[in-house]
């Protein structure tokens, strides 16, 4: 069976996309609360850090299912 590192590794670039624009997104609706929207490369710093254990997580329901499909 595939180890969990390679399937992380292979949609790492796909959470962290999706993480940078989920933190981009969240810092327009903070901006209606007062707080500084962030700039790209904040967002795209922060979805970096913050993709690495979604995608792990992610990763791991992706084999888990993978294994149910074998069974």
């Amino acid at each position: 069976m595939t180890p969990v590192w390679k399937i992380a590794a292979w949609l790492y670039p796909f959470g962290a996309g999706a993480m940078g624009v989920n933190v981009f997104f969240a810092s327009l609706i903070g901006s209606w609360l007062g707080l500084p929207v962030l700039s790209t490369l904040q967002s795209t710093v922060l979805g970096a850090l913050i993709g690495l254990p979604a995608t792990y997580l992610f990763a791991r329901h992706i084999l888990r299912l993978m294994i149910e499909a074998d069974t």
